[in-house]
Formats: structure tokens, sequence, C-alpha cells
């Protein structure tokens, strides 16, 4: 343990109290980023490019902040940064009166997350080397999800009330920022210095000639860039739901709520069974994604409410078992790096799934969900060109 008196699990699970209280912020303000943008006059594909632009944000500049944590090692100071901003950025979304102003502001936190996220997830693989990879990204995702569902619910309920008045539902977020931030400070008074969880590697992959990083990394960051460039972001699925009048504003917060919550299950499913059998578990990625859009762009309420809860299921996915797996495939001097730059992929490939998606909306439904389901094929067919590469690896086979 890094410090007397606070083991493994213990760390996972302050920092998941973290990322709840953080995830009480931004996921509260992500839930209602569609309807908001639409009220600001943004058509479907705006607000596919602004929340496509925002997670490419989130994870292309992670390609910066990645290699910039490993060669200063302040792994604490990045992840605070990252924190701080996101914390500051969302109440002030609520006052935004420009389509503008709101648009840097959903850009503004996902630069946030991508100043934290590498430094952040090396201090937490840290400790999954002792509690196992996949069953420790996957319980700090799971309490990530416990803020996701409340956060949505609290700007719900506070919409509801106030006739729809973003300004209270997004400023009341201050209050789960300030906390998150101070628990943080504790923490890192608490376990200076996570790396001592983890065992010096006996043998650490191997580089190759692509910026350091083990062939295998590579294989399999092309996988999960295919199955993200056919993958909707949610402005996308909330535009749909009030664009159609299957829901009223206030219920978009329930349903992205709800999401979370499929989230929280599957990062848990997924994240034991990747413990079990490796990166095959990946193969349900693509499988979800392909659903999503059958059921989440239809006129029905009921059904599309049904694909938005697969969306999150494949969220779930991504933000768990993804990240394990990156663990598995990098070795310790070089993770933040490898974080960075497989965030960096997953960034472009989010920026293309979410415009893409918002275009094809406005065109057409049918090809937007063919187009999905073709992506998809290509992806699994990925994946399994990464287990034959791979060989023996058990951590991508």
């Amino acid at each position: 343990m890094a410090r007397k008196g606070l083991s493994a699990w213990r760390f996972i699970v302050a920092f998941g109290v973290v990322s709840l209280l953080m995830d009480f912020v931004y996921e509260g303000a992500r839930s209602i980023t569609g309807p908001l943008l639409a009220a600001l006059g943004a058509s479907g594909a705006v607000v596919g490019i602004v929340t496509g632009v925002g997670e490419a944000a989130a994870f292309g500049l992670r390609l910066v902040s990645g290699p910039l944590a490993d060669r200063t090692q302040r792994f604490w100071t990045w992840t605070i940064l990252g924190y701080v901003v996101t914390a500051v950025a969302v109440p002030f979304l609520g006052l935004a009166g420009a389509l503008w102003v709101a648009s840097a502001l959903v850009i503004a936190e996902r630069v946030g997350k991508a100043v934290r996220s590498p430094a952040k997830d090396t201090l937490v693989s840290h400790a999954t080397a002792v509690t196992g990879r996949g069953k420790g990204f996957a319980v700090h995702e799971a309490m990530d999800q416990v803020g996701a569902v409340v956060g949505p619910l609290t700007v719900a309920g506070i919409l509801a009330v106030t006739g729809d008045n973003y300004a209270p539902a997004l400023g009341v977020l201050a209050i789960p920022g300030a906390a998150a931030i101070a628990l943080l400070l504790w923490l890192r008074a608490r376990v200076p210095d996570p790396a001592r969880y983890e065992p010096p590697a006996g043998d650490a992959a191997v580089p190759d000639e692509f910026g350091r990083l083990p062939r295998a990394f590579w294989v399999y960051a092309a996988f999960t860039a295919a199955t993200m460039s056919g993958f909707a972001t949610f402005g996308v699925l909330s535009f749909h739901l009030v664009r159609e009048n299957l829901l009223p504003v206030a219920a978009v917060p329930v349903v992205y709520a709800a999401a979370m919550g499929v989230d929280a299950l599957a990062a848990l499913a997924t994240g034991w069974l990747y413990d079990r059998t490796g990166a095959k578990t990946l193969a349900v990625l693509p499988l979800l994604a392909a659903a999503t859009p059958l059921l989440a762009f239809a006129r029905t309420a009921w059904i599309a409410v049904a694909g938005a809860l697969l969306w999150g299921a494949a969220v779930g996915v991504q933000e768990s078992t993804l990240r394990a797996t990156v663990a598995d495939l990098v070795p310790v001097g070089r993770r933040a790096t490898a974080y960075g730059v497989f965030a960096g992929i997953m960034g472009a490939a989010t920026l293309v799934g979410g415009a893409l998606t918002g275009v094809l909306y406005d065109v057409s439904v049918p090809v937007l969900v063919t187009t999905v389901i073709a992506i998809q094929a290509v992806a699994l067919a990925l994946l399994v060109i990464t287990r034959v590469r791979s060989g023996s690896s058990r951590s991508v086979a």
C-alpha cells in the first residue's frame, strides 16, 4: 500500500467518491446539452458538431496532457487542475445567453477532462495492479455513475420546478464541484505517491518505433477508433427526443440518469468478465453501438428511451474496460502517454461519430442507422484481427 491505513481498494473508493462528485457536476450539465443548445437556436448538425468537438477536445488534448504528465511526473497537479476547470465552467453554462458562448463552455468543460484524465487514470491504474485491472476500473466507473445518475436527476428536478430555467439548474452544480476539489486535495495529502502500490514490472512490454508504445497497443487503438467513429453523442439522442416531442425537456435528464445507471451495471459486468477472459469481452461494444441507433432514433418514446439505455451500456464499456486494457498493454513508464495517445485517437473518432450522426440525422435516419451498422461491422472485424495478431497475450485475446 502507498501509505499505512489506506489500502489499494480504499484509494480506489476514495478516488471514486471524487469522481462521483465531479460526475454529479458535468454529467448533470451534459444531460441537457442538446436541449440547451437547441433553445439557443442550434440545429441537429450544430448540436452534433459542438458535442463532437467537445468530446474530441476531451480526448484529443490528452495527446499533450498525457506525455506532459509522464515527463513532469506531476500526476496530482494535472488531475487537480483538470477538475478545477470543469468545476468552474459548468455553473456558468446556465448563464450563457448566446449559442457561441454556450458552445464554448461545453467545450471548455471537456477540456478540463482532457487535462486531468491521463494523470488520473495513471494514478488509479497503480492501485488496480493490486485489485485486478478490470475490477478496479469497474468499481471506479460504477461510483462515477452514481454521480452521473444523481446529477441529471437534480437538474431535472430544478428544471421542473423553475419552468425549464437553466441558470439555477446548472448553478447548483457548483456545490458538488467544490466538495470534489476539497476531497481530492485530502487524498493527495494522504497518498502522495500511488505508484508505490504497483510492484516494478519484471518484463515490461517492448516498445516499438511508433512513439515507443507496444505494437499491440496500436492495433487495439485502431479497433477503438473504428467503433467510436460510428457512435452517436447523447446530445444528438436528446435533440431527437425533444424535436420529435417524445419527451418534455425536464424528462431528458431523467433518461440520461437511467442511461448512467445502465452504464454502471455494464462497467461492473464487463470489468469482472475482463479479468476472467481478457479483452474478447470488448466484442459486446460494437454490438451495442450498432443496436443503439435502431432504437434511439425511433419516433415512439419508449423505444427511443430503450435506445438511450443501450447507449449508456456502451459508454460503460468504453469508460471502464477500454481503459483497463490499456493498462495491461503498456508498462508504467509510458502509461500516461499511452492514455493520452489512446484518448486522442478516441477523440478524433468521437468527433467523426458526433458530426456524422448529427449530419446524417438531418438528412435521413435510415441512412444514419445503416451507416452506423456498417462501421460497427468493420470494428468487430478489427477486434478479431487484434486477437489474432496478439498471439498468446491474455490482455488482448
